[in-house]
């Protein structure tokens, strides 16, 4: 699906939760395109798995490990497929800064909650949990630099928007909408808005 949408996969990671894509993805994409992107890999592993039934019944392990990396993956937890289903979501309702800082505080809140609900000392569950945990603090430490990036795609590529958004201030941009930004009292198309913002950050 990536391929047919001309995104580029920059690598994958295999975890031992399951494999984690990296594309090298706009971040302005559709968020239609970015849905079935995200989709196929769950779509996929039941396809895969529903081709061993076929070829072998007594695949009781294989079902086991098929379940539960699927349920796991689908947890809303960033960056598992769920936290970015859950994020694109939010995208249409919230501003985009605030929904990514929204989907990270969820995915937190979800990772203490479950380590409370089983055994947190168990070495797979410490260990699974160590390395969300620190995706997210990466994720976390990396917004004001992803948002920076979302805004320069703006300024640097022609997007069509079919919405418009006022807004009076530059961290409530949208995803999928064109803006209008209130300055001393004065609405300012998005085009300029940002060619004014990057030109002074060059300077």
């Amino acid at each position: 699906m990536a391929y047919l949408f001309h995104i580029k996969i920059k690598k994958i990671m295999i975890y031992p939760f399951g494999g984690i894509s990296k594309f090298d993805m706009p971040y302005n994409i559709s968020p239609y395109k970015e849905f079935l992107i995200l989709i196929m890999g769950p779509f996929f592993q039941i396809i895969g798995f529903r081709i061993l039934c076929l070829i072998d019944q007594n695949i009781e392990l294989v079902r086991l490990y098929h379940y539960v990396l699927l349920v796991f993956n689908l947890l809303p937890i960033y960056p598992l497929d769920g936290g970015k289903l859950l994020k694109i979501i939010f995208d249409f309702y919230l501003p985009y800064k605030q929904s990514l800082q929204l989907m990270i505080y969820i995915s937190f809140c979800i990772i203490m909650i479950s380590f409370l609900k089983i055994n947190p000392f168990q070495g797979n569950h410490l260990f699974i949990g160590f390395l969300l945990m620190s995706s997210l603090i990466k994720e976390r430490n990396k917004i004001k630099i992803i948002y920076d990036k979302f805004l320069l795609e703006r300024y640097l590529y022609q997007y069509r928007f079919y919405k418009v958004k006022k807004i009076e201030d530059k961290d409530y941009f949208y995803r999928n909408r064109y803006h209008l930004i209130k300055r001393k009292g004065n609405w300012m198309s998005e085009k300029t808005f940002l060619q004014t913002l990057f030109q002074q950050k060059e300077l």
